[in-house]
């Protein structure tokens, strides 16, 4: 059994996780993450009650319970990097045992829930409605770290996703918790493929004062992409890691996003706070009821 050393798997002097600041026992069964640490708050006073609350830089917690199910809301910050602390840490909690510093011998699998805000592409997914990601196509390079990425991969969505780029950018595709995705796609409207950019101007297409090598040719491209049944839906900046991460260390990911601005149209919601609170409580009505 591996032994993990000091320098791999770093610890506070409470026994913590380094970056999370959480003891396995802080932890629910199912995991909420937002971006933004103010929203944790935003979450977690719909809990019945709270249980744990910690907090080390960006990243923070509250676990409590909704009716008989014990969730965990965690703040990750902004982009890939993050879920790639975010991922591995979770799962050192629940899947390694950090006194000893070797892997667990039985698997646990937690649900994580990514509720996050993002951009669309289609006209018709108006501002302030919400797009539960069936797929996520990273034009990050997280995954390509990760040598059992192809396992998870789907080369024909990527393909597709690439050449409407004129193959600038290397894409990886992974596609989510079908069960989940299916729960949460019979009460929201909008279900489609998700892309993860690693900024949010150019990356993403915008251009302020520097230009972006996705052109507007390249966003039509992408807004006109179908694959079997799906669609190219929304921007955003976790996503794919979430679930290309998750999904190779056994966990069960899905990504609702609150729509903030529609890129085809050019709004931006006139009342951001009330669309993500929308989008909070409709996701805790669909897992308490799962």
């Amino acid at each position: 059994m591996k032994y993990l050393k000091d320098s791999e798997l770093i610890l506070n002097p409470d026994g913590s996780i380094y970056h999370l600041n959480l003891l396995p026992e802080d932890l629910g069964d199912i995991v909420l993450t937002v971006g933004d640490p103010k929203r944790v708050e935003m979450v977690s006073r719909h809990f019945d009650h709270i249980e744990v609350k910690k907090s080390k830089r960006e990243f923070i917690t509250h676990t409590g319970r909704l009716g008989r199910k014990r969730i965990s809301v965690i703040s990750t910050g902004i982009g890939p990097d993050n879920i790639d602390i975010v991922v591995n840490e979770l799962d050192a909690l629940v899947n390694i045992d950090l006194r000893n510093r070797v892997p667990r011998e039985k698997h646990r699998s937690l649900s994580i829930i990514r509720l996050g805000t993002s951009g669309s592409l289609q006209a018709d997914i108006h501002v302030d409605e919400v797009v539960v990601s069936g797929w996520g196509a990273g034009f990050d390079n997280l995954l390509f770290f990760y040598p059992d990425y192809p396992k998870i991969h789907n080369h024909d969505l990527a393909r597709l996703v690439e050449m409407a780029l004129d193959n600038q950018i290397s894409v990886y595709t992974v596609q989510g918790a079908e069960q989940l995705f299916r729960h949460f796609a019979s009460r929201f409207r909008h279900g489609g493929i998700t892309i993860t950019s690693p900024g949010f101007y150019g990356p993403q297409g915008r251009s302020l004062r520097l230009a972006s090598i996705l052109t507007e040719t390249h966003i039509r491209e992408l807004q006109q992409l179908r694959w079997n049944d799906w669609r190219i839906t929304n921007f955003e900046m976790e996503t794919a890691a979430l679930f290309g991460l998750s999904r190779l260390l056994g966990h069960q990911p899905l990504a609702c996003n609150a729509i903030l601005a529609n890129r085809a149209t050019g709004q931006f919601s006139k009342d951001p706070y009330r669309a993500i609170e929308r989008m909070i409580v409709q996701a805790l009505e669909a897992i308490d009821s799962l």
